[in-house]
This record gives structure tokens, C-alpha cells and sequence, in this order.
């Protein structure tokens, strides 16, 4: 259902359907250690913390785990607080806070190191959350909605900034922050890209369109040409 890369380029994670997760070798394709287990149902998103040490995931089973990408073994207790399947999580880029998106149609921030909820669940969509970023400064977190919309966020105090960036005419599945910071682009099941100013919400050009089907991901390139 998902994977990761480590920070250092030698490992990937992958997390699946049958509530387990596993770490590869990228070079010989072998598995490391054991499976990871403790979700009660499929794994729909991981990542790893920037500094390699840790891994965490969202399940079916509502809850978010943290793991120690070395030995494999769970760190704390499961997060919880949403109410329906966590379909995404991320790291802000220091390392310090997780943030996670849910069927439930809420975002969460966490506190990476105690597992505690920081603050107020994040809610302004109307429909679905389907993807969740963070800028390359952590200033801002950004999501993608079913209700079409774009919005962005102040990562520290949960505040929604400005209006909700409209355009899409299906729902948002993906979202990425470029990596100067300055524009977001969106994916959606319109089949088509848009990019838009991170400070003003302004679209920037025209849609990219060719897809003929719905857009579920999208990364920008290292340089972000």
C-alpha cells in the first residue's frame, strides 16, 4: 500500500494490507530483520523521520506507530485520537512533529518524541482529506481535500492561512511543497496538475493536463525545475 526511503538512500519501507510492514535492502532487494507488527489492520502510509532513526505509520486500524528503523521494535504507545482510518503520515522537516491525514476527515500534529496530540484536530475541509505536506521549512503544512480545495496551515499553532485554494473541479489526492518553498502542486481526479503560490494562493500558469485517468501522486524533481 505505501513505501519510504530512508534519508541515507539504503533502505525502503513498505507497508501492507496484511498489517505488517518491512524493511529491504535497496542494493541486494533482501529483507531485513523481521516484519514489523503490532497494527491490527492494513498499513496505508509510513515514512521516515530526516534523520533515519525512526519510522512511522498509519493503519485501518485508526491508530499511528513509531518505530526504530534499526532493530524494528514499536517506540511508545500507538497515537491515537482519529476516528477512522489514518490514510497518511508525514515528518516535519526538523523531526520534531509528525502530522497524519484521516478518512475522518481531520489532520493531526503530533509531537514526535512523546506521542502527544498538539493541539485541536485541524478541520476546514468539507469532504475527505486525501494528501498532506509539509514546506521544506516547516513553516507551513499543506493538504489536498475532497471537497476540491487546497489548504494551508500554520504548523505551529494548527490556524488555517488565507482561503482555500480553489481551481480543481475533483477531488485533491495529492499535494507537494517544492523544494525552494515557494509553490505547492496539486494532483487531482480532475487528470490534471495545478501549481499554485505558496504566500498568495495564486495559480501559477496554466493546469497541466495529458493524464486521462485521476492524478494520485506527485513529487517535484530535487532542483524543482
Amino acid at each position: 500500500m505505501c513505501l519510504s526511503c530512508s534519508p541515507n538512500g539504503y533502505h525502503i519501507v513498505t507497508g501492507s494490507n496484511d498489517k505488517t510492514m518491512r524493511i529491504w535492502d535497496i542494493e541486494t532487494g533482501a529483507t531485513i530483520g523481521n516484519p514489523l507488527t503490532g497494527h491490527t489492520d492494513g498499513v496505508l502510509s509510513v515514512a521516515y523521520s530526516p534523520d533515519g532513526r525512526h519510522i512511522a505509520s498509519g493503519s485501518c486500524d485508526m491508530t499511528i506507530r513509531v518505530w526504530d528503523a534499526e532493530t524494528g521494535a514499536p517506540v511508545g504507545r500507538p497515537l491515537e485520537g482519529h476516528t477512522d482510518a489514518v490514510a497518511s503520515v508525514a515528518y516535519a522537516p526538523n523531526g520534531q512533529h509528525i502530522i497524519s491525514r484521516s478518512t475522518d476527515r481531520t489532520i493531526r500534529i503530533w509531537d514526535a518524541e512523546t506521542g502527544a496530540a498538539i493541539g485541536p484536530p485541524l478541520k476546514g475541509h468539507s469532504g475527505f482529506v486525501g494528501s498532506v505536506a509539509y514546506s521544506p521549512t516547516g513553516r507551513y503544512s499543506i493538504s489536498g481535500s475532497g471537497d476540491k480545495t487546497i489548504r494551508i496551515w500554520n504548523a505551529d499553532t494548527g490556524d488555517a492561512i488565507g482561503n482555500p485554494l480553489k481551481g480543481h473541479t475533483g477531488c485533491v489526492q495529492s499535494v507537494a511543497c517544492s523544494p525552494d518553498g515557494r509553490f505547492i502542486a496539486s494532483g487531482a481526479e480532475d487528470m490534471t496538475i495545478r501549481i499554485w503560490d505558496i504566500e498568495t494562493g495564486a495559480p501559477v500558469g496554466r493546469p497541466l493536463q495529458g493524464h486521462t485517468a485521476s492524478v494520485w501522486s506527485i513529487a517535484w524533481s530535487s532542483n524543482g525545475q
